[in-house]
């Protein structure tokens, strides 16, 4: 044999001899800013913003899981996470997350830190008056594009943050929304929202998911809405919701399952032309793709979307315990488990920021 073929059979050798780096792990660090615009949605006038930030990390320090719920009988559980971790990594992709009308940000840490652990940081936050951890307020439900106003306030506090600040990459900038957090993607992305027109189409289709009062705020009624926005209270800041909140830099959205589409005129989805990746269930009946996620695909100029055969509104969220299957069912009975739901939906996720972030 050659020198030249001994050295590469050594150099072959010693490459497949090499142990693999260790794949990274989600860590996460929690917040809060101060947001003017909370006081106005939150039961208790306060002025705070909470949000959960997730990153790739390296720590020896094993993932536990994340829980939601009573700490002796949690409803929701997902794949673990390391708190206060080291970051791994540079400056990094970075996503702002959007729940949907009464959940949490960590309803959504089933994706938060499947993209953590790819490579992403993720910031999401608690909407004040519209979360599922502080009393539900009107307000919260009737000024949903305040919404876009918390991602810029996380991202700021983040920003500003002296373990995370130098991590986060404005330049490769992607929004991420649930439910009623796909239409505050679609704000923070460009869309004014018209929400005469919203009310137009509820009084014209009273049985629309969006327009029925939602089970995580039953007195919340279309009615209710209505009086509430005219209310002396909150109709100043009704009169602003046609204002841009468009966040800069902004490059990519994925929306899954997204709520409210009905609240923008055609023309505002037309004039979208960052990419949108929209996936959404066929079953379901809360936010029904015909009046919100297919409106959405049909009418931006760059949008692709996939419907999830037999998937409903509620697989998205989190991974329900034995615990809260029995107490939520609404929320945990599926008709396709959710672990594959998930899966579809992380796929596309890296694959759609891949392209377009990376």
């Amino acid at each position: 044999m050659s020198f030249f073929h001994s050295a590469l059979a050594l150099a072959l050798g010693a490459l497949q001899l090499a142990p693999a780096p260790p794949l990274p792990k989600a860590g996460e660090r929690t917040g809060v800013a101060t947001s003017a615009t909370a006081a106005i949605r939150d039961a208790g006038q306060r002025d705070a913003l909470r949000f959960t930030v997730w990153y790739p990390t390296h720590t020896a320090r094993a993932e536990t899981p994340l829980s939601i719920g009573p700490p002796d009988a949690p409803l929701f559980q997902e794949a673990g996470r390391v708190e206060d971790a080291p970051v791994s990594g540079g400056r990094l992709p970075t996503l702002l997350l959007s729940h949907g009308n009464g959940g949490t940000a960590r309803m959504m840490g089933w994706l938060g830190t499947a993209l953590a652990r790819a490579g992403y940081l993720v910031i999401a936050v608690d909407h004040p008056g519209n979360n599922g951890i502080d009393p539900m307020t009107l307000a919260g439900s009737v000024l949903p594009w305040l919404r876009a106003d918390d991602l810029a306030t996380a991202l700021a506090a983040v920003q500003a943050d002296p373990v995370l600040g130098a991590h986060v990459d404005t330049a490769r900038l992607g929004l991420v929304g649930y439910s009623a957090g796909g239409f505050t993607a679609l704000v923070a992305a460009g869309a004014r929202p018209d929400m005469p027109r919203l009310a137009r189409f509820c009084a014209a289709h009273p049985d629309d998911g969006v327009c029925r009062p939602q089970d995580e705020s039953p007195t919340h009624t279309q009615a209710a809405r209505v009086a509430a926005a005219a209310s002396p209270e909150l109709a100043p800041h009704v009169r602003q919701a046609g204002q841009s909140r468009a966040l800069p830099g902004v490059r990519a959205a994925f929306l899954l399952a997204p709520a409210i589409v009905q609240a923008f005129d055609p023309a505002e989805l037309e004039a979208l032309q960052l990419p949108l990746s929209i996936m959404v269930g066929t079953d379901d009946a809360v936010a029904a793709p015909a009046s919100n996620s297919d409106v959405a695909a049909a009418l931006a100029g760059n949008a692709v979307i996939r419907h999830l055969p037999g998937v409903a509104h509620y697989d998205f969220l989190s991974e329900c315990t034995p615990v809260g299957a029995d107490r939520l069912q609404a929320l945990c009975r599926t008709a396709v488990p959710k672990a594959a739901t998930h899966a579809a939906a992380v796929d596309e996720a890296l694959r759609f920021f891949g392209e377009n972030l990376r």
